[in-house]
């Protein structure tokens, strides 16, 4: 039976979601909880491989359990009762059939990035919110949004070690919304490239500190430079929030 897990986790001390040799990623903590309870080692298959320090309230994966029958909370709580001293949590289990992928199955992706926009560093959200201490224009930022909208090369939003074999991708959403001292932006696309969200995450806060223009998007887009976008915005800001899914796949 091919099950779909809803995954929320703090990435803060794990590698990113893939496992790896370096580290402790999520990828490995839940593989190793599933093993605990049917004592088999199975592999599980993520939407997307978030970076070190990125955080989840929306990840999927899928895992194919053959040993027994289990029903959808009966294998939440079994494997968050091995995830107590983790960060990560099962919030929810949907049978599917069997040729459903957590990754290629995919409709959508949404992350949100959210900005700290004060004086002071952040106390209890320090290690989830990108802090900037100058006010930025809100406005500039939400005009240089709309330019990201659409299909378009994103060569000069790409990291220079992403294995996506095209930089085109389209974006359906950018919003930038502020709410008191926070700015979220919160981006949804099929699919994204390698620090995509961070690198124009990055730019807005050029824009919005009005060290770059707005119009400035349409130029470093023609360019395809990566050096004239801004920095990789930290992945503490980071959050994968949904993954969107067509309906018949589930049980």
């Amino acid at each position: 039976m091919r099950f779909f897990l809803t995954i929320e986790y703090d990435g803060s001390e794990y590698i990113g979601w893939q496992r790896q040799n370096s580290g402790l990623s999520v990828q490995e903590v839940v593989e190793n909880s599933i093993y605990k309870i049917i004592q088999i080692n199975l592999n599980i298959y993520g939407s997307g491989r978030t970076d070190a320090g990125v955080h989840a309230t929306g990840q999927v994966a899928h895992v194919d359990i053959v040993t027994k029958e289990f029903e959808e909370n009966r294998l939440m709580d079994a494997i968050n009762a091995y995830l107590l001293d983790h960060k990560i949590k099962v919030t929810d289990v949907r049978k599917t059939i069997d040729d459903a992928h957590a990754r290629f199955s995919a409709l959508s992706r949404e992350y949100e990035y959210v900005i700290l926009n004060r004086s002071a560093p952040p106390a209890i959200e320090e290690g989830k919110v990108w802090h900037q201490r100058r006010i930025l224009n809100i406005k500039k930022m939400q005009e240089a949004a709309s330019y990201f909208v659409g299909t378009h090369d994103f060569t000069s939003f790409r990291a220079t070690q992403c294995q996506s074999k095209s930089p085109i991708k389209t974006l359906d959403e950018l919003a930038v919304v502020q709410k008191e001292n926070k700015i979220f932006i919160r981006a949804k696309a099929k699919s994204f490239l390698h620090h995509q969200v961070r690198n124009i995450v990055g730019t807005l806060q050029l824009v919005g500190s009005e060290k770059y223009k707005p119009e400035d998007i349409k130029l470093i887009f023609k360019k395809k430079d990566r050096t004239l976008a801004g920095p990789t915005a930290p992945a503490c800001g980071l959050t994968l929030v949904k993954i969107e899914f067509p309906q018949e796949i589930y049980l």
